[in-house]
Formats: C-alpha cells, sequence, structure tokens
C-alpha cells in the first residue's frame, strides 16, 4: 500500500535534491495488522537485519521519514504509529503504562514474524523500547536511544502530575480541540535552531490531532508516567550487556541533556553522540548527521 495523500505531499515538500533520490528508492510501504483487536499502522522498507523505530510522544511514524531511507539501505526497518498514536487506532480505555507498551511492543514484533531485532526509539519511545529490551532480552541485539525518557531527568515529571491531575485533566481534553493551533508552538520549542524547521514538518506533526481519541491517549500516557519510571530503572540491569547508541541533542529542552552521562553509566558498552546547539529532535535537525550515526554505529557493532 502507498502512503497517504498527505504524508506524500508532505514528504515532497520535505525533502530535496541527493537526498529526495534517496527517498524515492527507499520509499516506505504503509501496512497494517490487527493487533489486540485494532487496527496498527506501521511504515515499511529496505532488507537486512530487522530495525524497529519507535516515535515519541507527539510523533508517530512521520518522524522517521528522514532516517528511513538511509537506515533501509542497510536493515528491513519498520516504523510503527503505537495504538493510540499517529493513524493507528484509539482503543477506549487502553492500558497506556511503560510495561503495556513495551508488551504491546513485541506483541507487534511477533505478528510481523521478527524474532530478534534492534530497537530504535525517540523520547517516551526511548523508554518504551528500553522496556521493552528487559522484558525481552534475547530478542534485542542493539539499542539506539534518542533523548530518551529516563529516570534522571526531572523534565516532564511535574508536567505529568500537573495535566494528568484530577483538577486538570478534564479542562485539558475540553481544550483538546484548539491544542492544534498551539502544538506549532510547542514543536519549535523543541527545536534548537527554528531556522531548521523544513516545509510540512508541523503539518505532519499535527495531522493526527484530528483524530477522535488522540488527546485521551496522551494523557493516559502521562497518568503512570512517574511510576513508568521508577519500574524503569529497577528493570535497567536486565539490559546492561547490549551496545547502545545515545544520541541528544545539546539544547534538549525535553530531556535533560546532563541525564545522558547517568544513563550511559547504565551499560557496559554504550557510546554518546550529543548534537551542539541542536534541540530534542535530532533526526528533524540534524537528519544526515543522524542518519550516519546511526549507520556507523550498526555497521561497527554488526
Amino acid at each position: 500500500m502507498e502512503l497517504s495523500e498527505l504524508e506524500k505531499e508532505i514528504n515532497v515538500q520535505s525533502t530535496s535534491g541527493p537526498e529526495s533520490n534517496l527517498q524515492t528508492k527507499y520509499s516506505p510501504e504503509e501496512h497494517w495488522i490487527t493487533l489486540d483487536g485494532a487496527r496498527m499502522r506501521y511504515l515499511y522498507s529496505g532488507s537486512g537485519p530487522a530495525l524497529l523505530l519507535v516515535h515519541g510522544l507527539l510523533g508517530y511514524s512521520f518522524s522517521w521519514r528522514f532516517a528511513m531511507p538511509v537506515l533501509a539501505r542497510q536493515a528491513t526497518v519498520y516504523a510503527v504509529d503505537m495504538l493510540g498514536a499517529g493513524f493507528s487506532d484509539r482503543p477506549a480505555r487502553l492500558d497506556c503504562s511503560l510495561r503495556a507498551s513495551a508488551e504491546r511492543l513485541l506483541r507487534f514484533l511477533d505478528a510481523v514474524g521478527v524474532g530478534s531485532c534492534d530497537l530504535l526509539g525517540d523520547s517516551q519511545g526511548g523508554a518504551v523500547v528500553m522496556m521493552a529490551a528487559a522484558l525481552a532480552p534475547g530478542r534485542t541485539r542493539r539499542l539506539i536511544l534518542v533523548a530518551p525518557v529516563n529516570p534522571w531527568s526531572a523534565h516532564g515529571r511535574w508536567r505529568a502530575r500537573f495535566l494528568s491531575s484530577r483538577m486538570i485533566a478534564p479542562l485539558f481534553l475540553r481544550l483538546a480541540p484548539y491544542f492544534k493551533v498551539a502544538h506549532g508552538f510547542f514543536l519549535r520549542r523543541l527545536f534548537g535552531d527554528t531556522r531548521r524547521i523544513r516545509s510540512g514538518t508541523l503539518e505532519g506533526y499535527s495531522a493526527p490531532f484530528s483524530i477522535p481519541g488522540a488527546f485521551e491517549h496522551k494523557l493516559a500516557l502521562l497518568r503512570s508516567w512517574n511510576q513508568d519510571l521508577q519500574e524503569l530503572e529497577s528493570v535497567l540491569p536486565r539490559i546492561a550487556h547490549i551496545p547502545t547508541l545515545l544520541i541528544w541533542g545539546s539544547m534538549d529542552a525535553a530531556v535533560s541533556p546532563e541525564s545522558a552521562a547517568r544513563l550511559r553509566q547504565e551499560f557496559k558498552d554504550c557510546r554518546l553522540v550529543m548534537f551542539d546547539g541542536v534541540g530534542h529532535l535530532p533526526f528533524e535537525e540534524m537528519p544526515e548527521e543522524f542518519g550516519r550515526a546511526v549507520a556507523e554505529f550498526l555497521a561497527r557493532t554488526g
């Protein structure tokens, strides 16, 4: 299947020059599976060892539009829209705890016939892949963690507690239809340099917010945020042996760059790449450098 018309238009707007040729050659295919009784969307491209890409709290498979063509040259790349996000279904009463999300990710791998793979996760998706690896360390070859939510970053803790509180949560959902207007403002704050925002980026990230249930899903993730981080810290020793690449932006306003050093200590074989002057989304601001860093890590540890 092909990408939606919206995404094809955005991809054309977002690329030019040599990288547009790469986009065309390794253009991802859109696929759907039924997982836990709901339709889940994912993109697929490339050949070779399996590599699973997992988006963050406000993202979906669109986040990887620059990375997929690069990585597909050496891997079979899967980029999911997690249930509740992107264009996947938003089941009512979906368990959005970190453990439940990680277990769904493992069931996704079962559904597409992948036994072991490399896991790449961004932000909240980074926490999900760490938990998935801890639940099934034998299935995880390597980890690539892009500014992953982790127990040593204070950013987000109070926001999660505030937004999911009994008084604020109903107000948040009532104002949710207007959030699409403010979404561009919050997304810009995630960039170290807003001049690096490419055409179609804001429109692409905002597109799924028009689907009913999008905001309820985000709120459900926040409800267990702090408890999830406690559990994540407790299971990290299970994945200490897995070769890991950490990628961060020095101006990350969402997940503290200072927490990278502490998280790095949890792994026996861990490399840290810090992009100077870059914010929370290095794959958006520095797509070529990001793709090269991941590709070199996979080649070095293969």
